[in-house]
């Protein structure tokens, strides 16, 4: 295994194994109060040896969100409020901090590769839109949840590509361009097509307000996309440590979401989490698959077959939460999202990781 630094990364997997034997004994002991604190520490020196390592430098921010759900389940009592404000109240703010990041690293260019590539995006959107909203809504019927249970998965199945999706793309050596114009074209479409969907599969299990809905979604996604894209043209390489941080505030956004939504669902979690998690997997794997031989089906090229596939499995999570907040649910409808999230980053980085040591089959051709 590759790395970068042996005696910083023998260390941090040295203090990750101690970590880990301490938190095994605290919890044979019972000692809980100290339990999820070792716990956390084993993910985040794993992270840190994994950010190290040139093999698994892929997995170090899945690992991160491991040891945030870790915290967030041993101390819900400290993230379920902020300041005497319920700590839910700042989810769609952080939404859209995320948000904007994104529309910071889009430009008009971005929009110009959809008409280079239109079958693709076209597909792409279409598999994503399709497939993982009828998935979720039979994995939801097939595990007979509470309504309000089924109502999350199939509220993740609805939503948009997960932004996460286009770094996964770069590492399986996929089509990054026709990835981050999917992940743009879905996520500019869901003020329209995840309250219809949500309406249609989910109205049965949940009342859905199918215009709070939509006004969610644009002043959560619309709106702050549209000023980083004029923060893009206005401001973005002016300000040289601003274009920096805008990535690792994007990363934090995502799991501080992550943290107040473990913590308000935590005793739902630990009531049907079991379960909850073997449906979210079958959910998010389906995603990868059926996309990617939906994709064979149309006999598009092998890194476009790995982008789709991607891009139809991961789902942008924290929009989901902010909506169960806005229907008021987020402990219950929001549950999904939870750990579909926190799946997808571990099934996807590996999913790209393993990609990334098998070069496409059509480079292999053109090479020979």
């Amino acid at each position: 295994m590759a790395v970068k630094n042996k005696p910083y990364s023998v260390f941090c997997y040295t203090a990750a194994l101690l970590f880990l034997l301490l938190f095994s004994y605290t919890t044979v002991r019972q000692l809980h109060n100290w339990s999820g604190i070792l716990l956390a520490l084993f993910f985040v020196f794993t992270a840190m040896a994994f950010r190290a390592s040139l093999a698994l430098k892929g997995y170090w921010y899945s690992v991160v969100i491991l040891a945030v759900a870790s915290i967030a389940m041993y101390y819900p009592q400290y993230f379920l409020s902020v300041g005497g404000k319920n700590a839910s109240f700042f989810i769609p703010i952080l939404l859209q901090v995320i948000m904007f990041g994104m529309g910071t690293e889009l430009s008009l260019k971005d929009f110009a590769q959809v008409m280079r590539m239109p079958k693709g995006v076209f597909i792409g959107t279409a598999c994503h839109y399709i497939i993982m909203p009828l998935v979720g809504f039979a994995v939801a019927h097939l595990f007979s949840f509470p309504n309000e249970i089924a109502a999350g998965i199939i509220l993740i199945g609805c939503c948009p590509s997960g932004l996460a999706s286009n770094v996964m793309c770069y590492l399986a050596k996929a089509n990054l361009a026709l990835s981050v114009s999917v992940t743009t074209i879905s996520t500019l479409l869901a003020p329209f097509l995840t309250p219809l969907l949500m309406k249609f599969l989910g109205g049965r299990y949940v009342e859905i307000d199918l215009w709070a809905m939509v006004w969610d979604i644009t002043k959560i996604v619309i709106l702050p996309i549209a000023a980083g894209l004029a923060f893009h043209y206005l401001v973005r390489g002016k300000v040289k440590w601003l274009d920096k941080i805008m990535p690792v505030i994007s990363m934090v956004g995502i799991a501080l979401v992550l943290l107040v939504i473990t913590a308000a669902g935590r005793d739902n979690l630990l009531k049907i989490g079991g379960l909850l998690i073997i449906a979210t997997f079958i959910h998010n794997v389906s995603g990868y698959f059926l996309g990617y031989w939906s994709a064979r089906v149309f006999r598009f090229p092998e890194k476009d077959c790995r982008t789709i596939a991607l891009e139809v499995g991961m789902q942008n999570a924290g929009l989901a939460s902010a909506l169960a907040r806005g229907m008021g649910k987020i402990a219950t409808v929001g549950l999904a999202s939870v750990i579909f999230g926190t799946m997808m980053n571990v099934t996807g980085s590996s999913l790209a990781s393993w990609w990334h040591s098998r070069p496409p089959r059509d480079e292999e051709t053109e090479k020979g």
